[in-house]
């Protein structure tokens, strides 16, 4: 039995650290002066927060999914009005409690459906299907499996469409079809392979080692699940190390290995004791039983057996009833307690016949003659294709002798309207010469205020230095009052590279010399490069640089742009926040935005400065805590390259209260999940 795919929040980095730092964030908001419950980013990290639980606690689950429920409505925040149901859904999933799990699905599918949000249709479709698969009902389980996958080919959600491959492939494995179920598995495996996320493919593989195991194809289900279990382990995820583990017992018990089949089961069971996860719990207490019995261990598989049935029947997993009571029905046979074997097999039979019904099977069968159809579809377009080939040669031919003659056709009609243009070009020679001087202005200004800055803001270190060389070199100053001014010396020349550095960077952009050219770009990896840089401005006033970018955090932008973005917004920071102050860096991910703030408690500013930060030709500048000064470019510079990215710009201050500056950049589209 494979692990059915969900959509999650943060599924790459350790759980426990995880919830610690939202707890943190969550505690550090609500000390905020102008602090409200109806605060977007509290709510959010509420939701986060929650999710972080499932598996774990999940009382805590519930309880903050309330509480953000409650929180988005009053703040009229649909998205985490959305999400709160959502959570609340896995809560009675896990709880086994199936309807009402499907009653806050469906809250959720229904409002974002009317407000006409793509990605969280697609997450709730999906979560609904799988709790139709949970109560048997295939045929129903496939409808919305169908519904979220046209959506999320539409939009080109890569990542959901891999996730409901996955969960499709479950539904033939249900019927022992797999090779259809394999498919399915190879599909999904691709996609992952496209994307590069190493997590989701152990997750894919980790189902395909089930799957090749119970093929009996057992040296593929191991390749795959040392594979996953190296991934898994890697990234301390447990509820699929747990999973994972309990295949690799499977595999060994499929091999008749029974002893290495125990010894990986009880690994599994050992994570089990952490995490709340009864479904998964039930396929290890069945492998467990099946191990015990082919160890002749018959009372020890009896116990697991037992609880394998009644976890199965408390949260309503037929799957689960219908393997511990064949295992019950044979137990009970090798003790010759006859009564309670027929009664487990009654029990073994009804179960099986209903999970195995002619309209789920007659579905399945519509969706294999669908494939088969789509395969079929695809070899006449190439075999079409292949047939207009040949017929291009002809149009080609054709279309080559029409642009010889247009061309002809042209050429007397281009000497016949010469004189027209000859005299519109007259006419128009005093707009562009009039166009030409404007711009010769504008180049001649941008000169000026580059020479200007040169004059004003290096001349006066560089011709310090120059002095205190001349001294020394004169002998009128020893080497130790020389070596006094070394540390002088290094804040000027540091300050010297920065100014140079944004000149640069500004007077290409103003002579249209700067091209911005978009990646894939890892913003935590720029932003410990610039801290670790200005780690020493940092130290010297005793000012602490927080960090809230998470790993992996990744952004389509331009990678030098963001560099010299992200080193103007600290600059400033550190220029204007006092000695044992504390800035802070962070990312709120949003569906299709990255919002980056970078806050401090220093001076702050006043509303005429505000409005002229950002302004093309400023050339204010402001000294620091510490008499630090600058050229006035940084913040021009900054805008005009957050744009340049497709951003936006912004700050919020007040005299006294520190400032806070925010920008966006479009984000690299992910999608969430872990087992259910």
């Amino acid at each position: 039995m494979v692990i059915f795919l969900i959509f999650t929040f943060n599924s790459l980095s350790a759980q426990s650290s995880k919830r610690d730092t939202l707890l943190s964030e969550i505690e550090e908001i609500k000390k905020s002066s102008n602090f409200s419950s109806k605060d977007t980013l509290y709510i959010h990290n509420l939701i986060a927060l929650a999710y972080e639980y499932r598996f774990h606690n999940l009382d805590s689950l519930y309880t903050l999914s309330q509480k953000s429920l409650a929180l988005s409505k009053k703040a009229k925040y649909t998205n985490g009005e959305i999400s709160s149901y959502h959570s609340m859904g896995g809560y009675y999933s896990d709880k086994g409690k199936i309807d009402q799990a499907i009653l806050y699905f469906n809250k959720a599918y229904n409002l974002a459906k009317k407000h006409e949000n793509h990605f969280l249709k697609v997450r709730t479709l999906n979560d609904l299907a799988k709790e139709y698969g949970y109560k048997g009902e295939y045929a129903l389980s496939l409808k919305w499996y169908l519904a979220a996958i046209e959506i999320a080919e539409k939009h080109d959600f890569k990542n959901s469409i891999s996730i409901i491959n996955d969960n499709i492939a479950h539904l033939y494995l249900e019927q022992k079809d797999y090779e259809h179920a394999m498919l399915f598995f190879k599909k999904s495996k691709a996609i992952h392979e496209e994307i590069g996320n190493p997590v989701y493919m152990a997750e894919t593989m980790s189902n395909m080692a089930s799957t090749y195991a119970d093929m009996k194809e057992l040296d593929y289900a191991m390749y795959n699940i040392n594979s996953s279990i190296a991934i898994f382990e890697k990234e301390k995820i447990l509820e699929w190390l747990a999973y994972s583990y309990e295949i690799k017992g499977k595999i060994y018990l499929k091999k008749n290995k029974n002893t290495w089949a125990m010894y990986w089961y009880k690994q599994s069971e050992l994570l089990h004791k952490e995490i709340e996860d009864d479904r998964g719990k039930i396929d290890l207490l069945n492998g467990m039983t099946e191990a015990y019995l082919n160890l002749k261990k018959d009372s020890i598989a009896e116990v697991y057996a037992l609880n394998a049935f009644n976890l199965s029947k408390k949260i309503g997993l037929r799957s689960g009833i219908k393997n511990s009571s064949h295992q019950l029905f044979k137990i009970y046979k090798n003790k010759n307690e006859y009564e309670k074997s027929l009664w487990y097999h009654e029990i073994y039979q009804v179960t099986y016949e209903s999970l195995s019904v002619a309209g789920n099977e007659k579905s399945l069968n519509m969706l294999k003659t669908r494939m088969e159809y789509d395969q079929q579809k695809q070899q006449l377009i190439i075999d079409n294709e292949k047939a207009l080939a040949k017929q291009n040669v002809y149009i080609y031919v054709f279309v080559i002798i029409l642009i010889i003659f247009a061309v002809i056709v042209f050429i007397i009609h281009r000497n016949e309207q010469e004189q027209k243009k000859l005299n519109l070009e007259l006419r128009s020679k005093k707009t562009d010469l009039e166009e030409n001087q404007a711009y010769l202005n504008e180049l001649n200004q941008t000169k000026n205020k580059l020479f200007s800055i040169i004059g004003h803001d290096l001349r006066g270190p560089i011709g310090a230095f120059q002095g205190l060389l001349k001294l020394f070199k004169e002998g009128e100053m020893t080497k130790d009052e020389f070596l006094n001014f070394v540390p002088k010396l290094k804040v000027d020349i540091d300050t010297i590279s920065f100014t140079l550095n944004n000149l640069l960077s500004w007077g290409q952009t103003q002579m249209n010399g700067s091209i911005t050219r978009h990646s894939i770009t890892n913003l935590d990896c720029i932003v410990e490069e610039n801290i670790a840089l200005l780690s020493e401005i940092a130290e010297a006033k005793s000012i602490t640089l927080i960090n809230r970018i998470e790993p992996n955090c990744q952004i389509w932008s331009d990678p030098n742009q963001i560099d010299i973005i992200i080193r103007n917004l600290l600059s400033n920071a550190l220029k204007f926040t006092p000695n044992n102050g504390q800035i802070i860096i962070g990312a709120i991910q949003k569906i299709k935005t990255c919002e980056i703030y970078v806050k401090d408690n220093g001076l702050g500013m006043s509303e005429e400065i505000i409005g002229k930060l950002f302004e093309k030709d400023s050339n204010h500048t402001t000294y620091g805590t510490n008499d630090e000064k600058g050229t006035g470019l940084g913040l021009s510079l900054c805008k005009e390259m957050v744009e340049k990215n497709n951003g936006k710009i912004w700050v919020h201050s007040a005299l006294g209260r520190g400032s806070s500056f925010y920008f966006t950049i479009p984000r690299i589209q992910k999608q969430y999940k872990v087992s259910a």
